[in-house]
Parts: C-alpha cells; structure tokens; sequence
C-alpha cells in the first residue's frame, strides 16, 4: 500500500515541481534581462550626464568669450573717449593761437594746415577704429545669434533628456515592482 501511495504521490507532485522548476528557469532568465537591460540604462544616463557636463563647459567658455570680447569693446570706447577729449583740446588750443597770431597769417595758414592735416590723420584712424569697432559688435550680435541658436538646441536637448529620465524612472519602477512580486 504504500508504494501505491508514493507511486501516486509521484505522479501527482513530480509534474508540479517540473513545472514549478521550467518556471523558476524563466523567472531567472528574465530577471537576468531585466538586470541586463538596467545596467543599458545605467550607462545610458552615465553617457547623458556626460553630455550635459559638456553642453555646459561650452556654454562656459561661450560665456567667456563674450565677456573677453566685452572687456575688449569697453577698452576701445575708452581709448575712443580719450582721443576724443584730447582732439577737443587740441583743437581749442588750435583755435586760440589762431585769434592770438591773427597778423601773422601766413605762418598761421600754415600751422592751420599743419593741424587740419593732424584732424584728418586722426579722423582717419578714428574712421578705422569706429569701423573695426563696428565689425566687432556685428561678430558678437552674429555669435550672439548663433549662441541664441545653440542655446535652444541645448534646451530642446534638455527636454528630451528630461523626457527620457521620466521614461528610464517609470521603467525602473516598473523593474522594481516586478521584481518585489518575483521575490515576494
């Protein structure tokens, strides 16, 4: 009797545990997967982070740049400023030795020529300089632009950084729950 019994008991509970073990072997593959696909996802994020460090060292070294350039125009409108101020001397200065020395006009005509042609050097460079001033500020407005531009690549790339980071927190969630049902 029993044999009976235990003949009985293996036909009834050894398909169960075979089932039970092809189970446990699934179980185990796919939390193997899942581990798999975390670690995708690790890296992942390590490669975004990694990319976000250096958006920003860019934006870093554009903001310098700026302020380099900045600095620059500041000390040309200086020197612009000063050359201004000494001109104006200069020309007053011209102007009363013009009135004093009125008798001698020959010699007045002649420094009045002298200084007209020091006015028109200097005009000259003055051209050149407001000039080149002028080609620098369109650089920057252009770099300006094109930084405007890059900042909104940035922020688009941000977004959707933000985007995936919601999907990869929902995905490990879900990853989490799983597995609390596979242990539990």
């Amino acid at each position: 009797m029993k044999e009976v019994i235990i003949a009985v008991l293996k036909e009834l509970i050894l398909p169960e545990i075979e089932i039970l073990k092809k189970d446990n072997e699934d179980i185990k593959t796919r939390l193997e997967l899942t581990n798999k696909r975390l670690d995708d996802v690790n890296l992942h994020l390590i490669d975004h982070s990694r990319r976000i460090d250096e958006i920003n060292k860019r934006i870093d070294e554009i903001n310098k740049r700026i302020d380099d350039t900045n600095k620059r125009i500041d000390e040309t409108n200086n020197k612009i400023d000063a050359i201004r101020e000494e001109l104006t001397k200069r020309i007053d200065e011209t102007n009363k030795r013009i009135d004093e020395t009125n008798k001698r006009i020959d010699e007045t005509n002649k420094r009045i020529d002298d200084t007209n042609n020091k006015i028109d050097t200097v005009k000259e460079e003055l051209t050149k300089r407001i000039d080149e001033t002028n080609r620098r500020i369109d650089q920057v407005v252009f770099q300006s632009n094109r930084m405007a531009q890059e900042m909104g690549k940035i922020a688009q790339e941000m977004e959707r950084i933000k985007r995936e980071e919601k999907i990869t927190a929902d995905i490990l969630d879900r990853l989490r729950s799983l597995e609390k049902k596979v242990y539990a």
